[in-house]
């Protein structure tokens, strides 16, 4: 993206997914649609020079094709127009949605953080609590543009590896070693790289992910006292 982009900077694109986050919420989607509309917002955003006033169309655009993809009764076009104040008519949503099909070859299917992290969590045995703060890790990981250098295992990988940390749990047990095919060595960089993001939320200038993880459907996860733990 950095090298394609001219008008559109790592700060504009994380209050993007910010907002998405935002936007996800009320439309009650399902949490796999959030993190492909980032995949198509990035795929989109490495090969097309976007003006910064077009930049939440693509988003919009990106999350409607999601939508579609993986809801079983997706948002209207006009559901996403209104949520833009209507900023952008349905024509140039639905413009958009076929540009961004277009440029990607209508490959949609991807992989996320989000079903490794499902299948490494059934392995660690995580309680409720732990995976919704695995959960949270890899959604704020989701608005850092940094961080979409490390690999969806990875991430899913050291999501669970600093939780077991901050829960003083065996965080390098043989079934995950087995099932992810990870070291420790491999992941602890990016555990740390979460852990910095977990600490710094409560100031971030960006808080919809800690919003939506303070809430009691998340166990208040986004409130945990790190020193606490």
């Amino acid at each position: 993206m950095t090298e394609v982009q001219k008008d559109i900077n790592e700060k504009m694109r994380a209050i993007l997914i910010d907002w998405l986050v935002d936007v996800h919420a009320k439309f009650k989607l399902v949490p796999e649609t959030l993190f492909m509309t980032v995949n198509l917002i990035d795929r989109y955003l490495s090969l097309n020079s976007v003006p910064r006033q077009k930049l939440q169309l693509v988003g919009v655009s990106s999350m409607l094709i999601a939508s579609k993809y993986e809801e079983i009764y997706p948002p209207e076009v006009k559901d996403f127009a209104y949520v833009c104040d209507k900023a952008y008519t349905t024509s140039e949503i639905l413009d958009m949605e076929g540009k961004i099909l277009c440029a990607l070859a209508f490959k949609l299917t991807h992989t996320s953080s989000l079903r490794f992290l499902e299948r490494y969590a059934l392995v660690a045995q995580l309680d409720e609590r732990s995976y919704n703060l695995t959960r949270y890790l890899i959604e704020l990981a989701l608005v850092e543009y940094a961080m979409q250098k490390h690999a969806h295992s990875i991430l899913a990988c050291a999501a669970i590896y600093l939780v077991n940390k901050l829960h003083k749990r065996d965080s390098s047990n043989e079934a995950m070693i087995k099932y992810s095919k990870y070291q420790e060595t491999q992941i602890r960089g990016c555990a740390k790289e979460l852990c910095f993001l977990l600490q710094n939320a409560p100031k971030a200038s960006l808080q919809a992910v800690r919003r939506k993880f303070s809430s009691s459907k998340f166990l208040e996860v986004a409130k945990i006292q790190l020193e606490a733990v």
